[in-house]
C-alpha cells in the first residue's frame, strides 16, 4: 500500500480524462483493477462448490448458502436468479455468496451438478 504522502499527490480530476482511479492513477475509462481483482477472486478458489445451511444472524430463520462458484459477478447474479425460480423461494448475491432462503440443499446440489460443477454439503 502507498504511503498517506503518495496518496495524497496524486492526480484527482483532469479536464483531459476526467476522473481517475485512486489505486492505479489511470483515467477510469481505462482502469482495469476491477477486472484483474476479480481474475484474482476467481483464481483463489479451489474448483469445489459449497452448499450449507445456516441460521446465525438471521433471527432462527434457515438459509442456505451457496458459495464457491466459479462465475463472474453477472453470471453469478443470472444463477442466483435461476436458482431461486427452482426453489419457488426469495434469496440474495451478497458478496459473492448465493443466499436462498429456506433449507433447500438437496435441490440445489441436483441443480449445480447437472451444470457440471463439484458440490459439496458443508455443515449442519
Amino acid at each position: 500500500m502507498a504511503s498517506l504522502h503518495d496518496q495524497l499527490r496524486g492526480l484527482v480530476y483532469s479536464t483531459e480524462h476526467g476522473d481517475t482511479c485512486p489505486v492505479c492513477r489511470k483515467p477510469l475509462s481505462e482502469c482495469e483493477c476491477a477486472d484483474r481483482a476479480e481474475a484474482e477472486r476467481l483464481a483463489a478458489l479451489d474448483g469445489i462448490v459449497r452448499i450449507r445451511r445456516e441460521t446465525s444472524g438471521r433471527k432462527g430463520k434457515g438459509v442456505t448458502t451457496i458459495s464457491g462458484v466459479p462465475l463472474v459477478q453477472a453470471e453469478l447474479k443470472t444463477l442466483t436468479k435461476e436458482l431461486k425460480k427452482r426453489c419457488g423461494t426469495g434469496g440474495a448475491l451478497k458478496e459473492d455468496i448465493i443466499e436462498i432462503q429456506g433449507d433447500h440443499r438437496q435441490t440445489l446440489k441436483e441443480a449445480l451438478e447437472t451444470r457440471g460443477y463439484t458440490v459439496k454439503l458443508a455443515g449442519g
